[in-house]
C-alpha cells in the first residue's frame, strides 16, 4: 500500500486500487460469498430432512451424501485446481472455471428441490410402477446430489484461489474476517428462519437458494476483474497427450507439495482438523430427532450459535492477526477438543443436547475464524490453488472412508449419537498434536518477521515466489 496524494493505493500482483475500488471489489466479492456461503450453510441440513423421508438408513446416508461425492473430488479437485494455476485466458485463470461451474450449481440445487415431485411422475410411469414411491425419490435426489457435488468440487477450490488473488495481502485478513461475518450472519438467518420449516418447505428452499446461487455468482464473475499473470513453467507449455499430461501434474504435486516434511505434517493436521467436525455435521439432524428435540429449537439454538460467535468474529480476526493464526488454532481447538469430551459424556437430555451444542458451535466457529487465514499465510503464493487442493484432496479421501465406517458404528450402536463428540474429539487432539510440529517448522522457516513459504530446491526461480507471515 502506498499513498500518491492523499489517496491510498492498493495492489495485488498487477491489479490497483483506490479506497473506492477497494470497497466495490469488496461489496461484489462478498454478495457471490453470500450466495456461495447460503448455499453451503442449508443445503446439507435440507438434504438431511429430505432424504429422511425416505427411509434412508445411516451407512447408506453416510455413503450417497458423503462418501460418493468424496470419492470425485480426490480426482477433481486436484486436476481443476493445476489446470487454473495455468491458465491464462481473457478472463483471467479463475473467473473462467466459475462461469462454467456455476450453472451446473444452479441446475442441480433446482433439481433438488423438484427432486419429491419427479420421483412422483416416475411413478406414474409404467416402467417405475412396480418401484415404492420413495426409492425413485431418493434416485431422482442421487443424480441431483451427485450433479451438485460436481459444479461444487470443480468450483470450490476456485473461489478461494481467486480470493487470494485479487484481494490486496494487506487487507486480507480482514476480508476474509467480512466473509466470516457474512458466512455467520447467513447461519443465523438460516437456522432462526428457515430450517424450522425444512419439514415443510423444504423443496421450495432448495430451488430458492438455487436461484440465489445461480444470480450471485454470475454476478460476481462479471463484476470482478482479474490481473495479469506470470506465465507458467516453460516446460509445462505446448500441447500434451491425456496420458503424459497427467503423469506431469502428478509429478509436479508430488514435487511441490510433499518433497518437504513441513507440508506432509501440515497436510496431515489440516486433515485431522477437518475430520474433527465431520461426525457432528453430519449427523446432527439425526442426533437432535433422536433427542426429541424439534427442528424450531435446533435452529433457534443455531441462530444463537452463530450470533455469539458474529459477534465475537472480529475480536478473533484481530487477535489471529496480531498471534497468527498457528498460535491462536493450537489454543482453540484445545476448547473445542474440551467441550466434545464433556458433550459425549453429558449429552444425555434435550435440555442438554442444547447446550452443549451451543457450546460446541460456538467453540468450532471460533475456532474456524481463527485458523481462517493459516493457509495463505503458510502456503507458497504462486500455486496456492495447488496446494489448498491437496488439502482438500486428504480431507475428502479421509471423509469418504470415515462417514459410512461412522455411520456403521451409529448402526452397531443402537444409534448412541453421542459417540459424534467422541470421535470427532480423538480427531481433534491428534489435529493439534500436528499444529505442533508444524509451529515448530514455522520458526524455523523465519517466524513472525521473516517466514517465507519453503519450496523443494529443484523448483524453479520463478515458482519460488512467496507469501511473507
Amino acid at each position: 500500500m502506498n499513498k500518491n496524494g492523499a489517496k491510498k493505493i492498493f495492489t495485488a500482483g498487477t491489479l490497483t486500487y483506490t479506497t473506492s475500488g477497494i470497497i466495490a471489489l469488496f461489496c461484489w466479492m462478498l454478495w457471490g460469498d453470500f450466495a456461495w456461503v447460503m448455499k453451503g450453510r442449508s443445503v446439507g441440513a435440507l438434504a438431511a430432512v429430505m432424504v429422511k423421508k425416505f427411509g434412508i438408513s445411516n451407512f447408506l446416508y453416510g455413503l450417497l451424501i458423503i462418501s460418493i461425492p468424496n470419492f470425485t473430488n480426490i480426482f477433481l479437485i486436484p486436476w481443476i485446481s493445476y489446470k487454473s494455476d495455468r491458465h491464462r485466458g481473457r478472463l483471467g485463470r479463475r473467473i473462467p472455471f466459475l462461469l462454467m461451474t456455476t450453472p451446473i450449481v444452479t441446475v442441480a440445487l433446482i433439481g433438488l428441490g423438484l427432486s419429491p415431485w419427479l420421483g412422483t411422475v416416475l411413478k406414474e410411469q409404467p416402467i417405475f410402477s412396480e418401484i415404492d414411491v420413495n426409492t425413485l425419490r431418493l434416485w431422482v435426489f442421487a443424480f441431483f446430489w451427485l450433479l451438485l457435488d460436481l459444479g461444487t468440487t470443480l468450483s470450490v477450490n476456485i473461489f478461494s484461489a481467486l480470493i487470494n488473488d485479487v484481494v490486496p495481502k494487506v487487507l486480507l485478513g480482514r476480508f476474509l474476517a467480512l466473509t466470516r461475518a457474512v458466512s455467520l450472519l447467513v447461519a443465523v438467518l438460516f437456522n432462526a428462519k428457515l430450517l424450522g420449516k425444512a419439514e415443510e418447505y423444504g423443496s421450495e428452499l432448495l430451488i430458492g437458494i438455487g436461484i440465489l446461487y445461480g444470480i450471485g455468482l454470475f454476478t460476481l464473475c462479471i463484476k470482478v476483474k482479474e490481473g495479469e499473470y506470470p506465465p507458467p513453467p516453460e516446460e509445462e507449455g505446448g500441447k500434451q497427450g491425456p496420458i503424459s499430461s497427467t503423469v506431469k501434474m502428478v509429478k509436479s504435486y508430488w514435487n511441490l507439495c510433499f518433497s518437504l516434511p513441513y507440508y506432509r505434517v501440515l497436510f496431515l493436521g489440516m486433515t485431522l482438523i477437518g475430520l474433527g467436525s465431520v461426525p457432528f455435521n453430519t449427523y446432527y439432524i439425526f442426533f437432535a430427532q433422536s433427542m426429541e428435540v424439534s427442528m424450531d429449537a435446533l435452529g433457534k439454538c443455531q441462530a444463537t450459535c452463530f450470533a455469539i460467535s458474529f459477534l465475537l468474529c472480529f475480536f478473533l480476526g484481530s487477535l489471529s492477526d496480531k498471534f497468527h493464526p498457528l498460535r491462536t488454532s493450537m489454543v482453540a481447538l484445545i476448547i473445542w477438543a474440551l467441550v466434545d469430551i464433556c458433550g459425549g459424556i453429558f449429552c444425555t437430555s434435550p435440555t442438554a443436547f442444547l447446550v452443549i451444542q451451543l457450546l460446541h458451535g460456538v467453540a468450532v466457529m471460533s475456532f474456524n475464524t481463527l485458523y481462517a487465514s493459516t493457509a495463505a499465510r503458510l502456503f507458497p503464493q504462486l500455486y496456492y490453488a495447488q496446494f489448498t487442493s491437496i488439502a482438500a484432496l486428504l480431507s475428502s479421501a479421509s471423509v469418504m472412508l470415515v462417514v459410512p465406517l461412522f455411520g456403521k458404528l451409529l448402526d452397531l450402536t443402537g444409534q448412541r449419537y453421542a459417540l459424534v463428540y467422541i470421535v470427532g474429539a480423538m480427531f481433534q487432539i491428534g489435529g493439534l498434536v500436528s499444529l505442533y510440529f508444524v509451529y515448530r517448522g514455522f520458526l524455523h522457516y523465519g517466524g513472525d518477521e521473516a517466514y517465507q513459504a519453503p519450496l523443494p530446491d529443484n523448483v524453479s526461480a520463478q515458482e519460488s515466489n512467496t507469501t511473507p507471515a
